[in-house]
């Protein structure tokens, strides 16, 4: 019989599909895990309702723990949405490493963080001289900034 611990284990293996470099895990969309004799219980919730990569996540999740040897049930919750806080600190660095700057949870930085000029640190140099290049992102919880020191753009996830 598969563990609660190991199916946490293996559902941080498998990368979110549009963001690779940070798994379902540190994303924070994997709400609830039980483990109930042979079935496994997942509950996630997407990063937002229309989030195109919905079934591929459901899927790749429920293979996963196919894999484990378990009998997977892989629930979309759509009664809490989804916010930038759950992305694990570990994801802000691998998302930071990645070349992406991730909010700053709500209360550790200033707030109304999107409407200071300098909120965002370059994720390749670390400076805050940054601008916002095209509030319209390759989806929907991204937008697009641009370092004016190492003249690098970047993408920004949206406070959400």
């Amino acid at each position: 019989m598969v563990t609660e611990a190991e199916v946490w284990e293996a559902l941080a293996e498998v990368p979110d599909p549009e963001i690779p470099v940070i798994s379902v895990v540190d994303l924070g969309v994997v709400r609830d895990v039980r483990v109930e004799k042979e079935r496994v219980h997942v509950e996630f919730t997407p990063t937002f309702l229309g989030c195109p990569a919905l079934e591929a996540m459901r899927a790749q999740m429920a293979e996963r723990i196919a894999r484990l040897g378990a009998e997977p049930e892989v629930e979309v919750v759509l009664d809490d949405s989804w916010s930038t806080d759950r992305i694990t600190p570990e994801g802000r660095e691998k998302l930071r490493e990645a070349g992406f700057a991730p909010p700053t949870p709500r209360g550790e930085g200033p707030t109304l963080v999107q409407l200071q000029s300098n909120g965002f640190r370059c994720p390749y140099c670390g400076s805050r001289d940054t601008a916002l290049e095209n509030i319209f992102g390759p989806t929907p919880c991204r937008s697009l900034r641009y370092c004016r020191d190492c003249k690098q753009p970047f993408e920004q996830f949206k406070t959400i």
